[in-house]
């Protein structure tokens, strides 16, 4: 037989073979033939259907996720394999297909979602179109339809986009917010532990005790020695009276304290039944003597400073909080007060008033800390760090520092809605501490705000806002 009938007589058997396994498959009839004719008529392998449709990208050829929009080669050479638009995955509606047994089988539709207003780009550019389109990777822009969201500002991230951003939460919590106020201050004397010497009616000094400025003195110790005819005088009445009425007695004893006399002067007229020639002051508190101007001889006035006597057990630290900060400095809150001549040591007080005065070149408001001082290495005019604790005592709902966008004009926390949806929230804060802020408005406790990659989300809701405004208008 010649080549070419032997060919002939080939594609004869071919078609024939092929119609009877088609009208045997058709008819059932694959089941009923010897287990190794059937296994051998199943096994032969169906022909592979050849791509259609335009090139829309191209991908590695050992499947890594590589893609191209045109033709390239790999590092060694070899060439990306195209993808026709038979072969890409498909987001039409499944009701184009006319076969109406694919209808009856199929899972009832979702309702229609309403009118399409855009579409967006589906990696989440900045993109929108009013048509259908594909982006340069040939993927379908998504549609935006009509009341899918109930506020346009509401932004939505894939999955892929929400790890590639770094977007993280956090959970605002009732909590105590607190900080350190930081400020300078210095130190001062109490002035209510400062005791002034000064007669009360016209007095001659007979002898002055041995201590000058600076010195330490203890209560009753001898300050210095006088004479007044005045004093004199009421005590002579006080010592005759003595053998008299007693309200005579108690009218010249109101006389002598009146006169400035000393109570231990008085008591020892009483023991004696006799005046001193001169009297003794002694002092009334311990403490140091800042001042001394009485002298042996001379004449004091009434109202004359002899001395000034400083109780330096307690001191004050005088702090300058800028005016922005007082909102956070409360009475009776704790300071810890350090002095850069002590090294090493730390004070602790309490805030013991606020002035209520802001001064005009500084912007400050001077505040006053109280401490012990039982060692007396506090002295007056030295310099301090002093360290507040300021903020809400009582627990509040707070959120991280990282959760709060501040524009200027508003501040605004995301709040995660579940599913990629993140809604922004304009809030009101209130104290702001080291580690976290306090919200009074708009974020509730357990709510799940983003710490992170929030500057992002921000900008993509007023691109969002904006698309909606651009939208409205557009409507007929």
């Amino acid at each position: 037989m010649s080549t070419p009938s032997r060919v002939a007589a080939t594609l004869s058997l071919a078609v024939l073979l092929g119609g009877g396994g088609y009208w045997a498959g058709t008819n059932n009839l694959v089941s009923s033939l010897p287990f190794d004719l059937a296994v051998t008529a199943l096994a032969t392998p169906a022909p592979m259907a050849v791509p259609t449709g335009a090139i829309v990208y191209y991908r590695h050829p050992d499947g890594l996720p590589q893609f191209s929009p045109t033709p390239k080669n790999t590092d060694d050479s070899r060439p990306f394999v195209a993808v026709h638009a038979s072969e890409d995955v498909s987001f039409e509606d499944e009701a184009k297909a006319p076969s109406s047994t694919k209808a009856a089988d199929a899972a009832p539709t979702e309702p229609a979602k309403g009118r399409i207003l855009y579409y967006r780009n589906p990696m989440g550019l900045p993109d929108t179109s009013k048509v259908p389109k594909k982006d340069s990777m040939g993927m379908d822009y998504i549609p935006v339809y009509e009341g899918e969201q109930s506020d346009a500002s509401t932004v939505k991230v894939s999955l892929g986009k929400l790890q590639r951003t770094g977007v993280k939460t956090a959970t605002a919590e009732m909590a105590s917010v607190g900080r350190a106020v930081r400020v300078p201050g210095t130190v001062a004397l109490d002035e209510r532990l400062v005791s002034i010497i000064s007669m009360r009616t016209d007095s001659f000094v007979d002898d002055v005790a041995n201590v000058t400025t600076g010195d330490q003195i203890g209560k009753g110790e001898k300050l210095f020695r006088f004479y007044s005819r005045e004093v004199a005088t009421a005590a002579s009445e006080y010592a005759a009276g003595l053998n008299g009425s007693r309200g005579n007695d108690e009218a010249s004893a109101l006389r002598l304290k009146n006169l400035g006399v000393p109570p231990e002067v008085i008591e020892g007229i009483a023991r004696t039944r006799q005046v001193p020639t001169s009297m003794t002051y002694t002092a009334p508190r311990d403490g140091i003597i800042l001042e001394r101007t009485a002298a042996a001889g001379m004449m004091a006035k009434p109202g004359d400073v002899l001395f000034r006597i400083a109780d330096v057990s307690n001191m004050w630290v005088i702090a300058d909080v800028p005016e922005y900060d007082l909102a956070s400095v409360a009475f009776g809150a704790k300071a810890d007060i350090t002095i850069r001549s002590l090294p090493g040591r730390t004070f602790r007080g309490t805030v013991d008033l606020v002035y209520p005065e802001v001064e005009t070149q500084t912007r400050t408001t001077k505040v006053r800390i109280e401490l012990s001082n039982p060692d007396g290495m506090l002295r007056a005019n030295m310099y301090a760090d002093v360290e507040i604790e300021a903020g809400a005592p009582n627990p509040v709902v707070a959120v991280p520092n990282s959760a709060v966008v501040d524009t200027g004009d508003r501040q605004v926390v995301f709040i995660d809605r579940g599913d990629g949806k993140f809604e922004p929230k304009d809030v009101t804060l209130g104290v702001r501490g080291d580690d976290s802020t306090e919200i009074r408005q708009g974020v509730a406790a357990g709510d799940k705000v983003v710490v992170s990659a929030n500057f992002l989300l921000d900008a993509e809701s007023n691109l969002n806002s904006a698309l909606s405004a651009m939208t409205e208008e557009a409507k007929p």
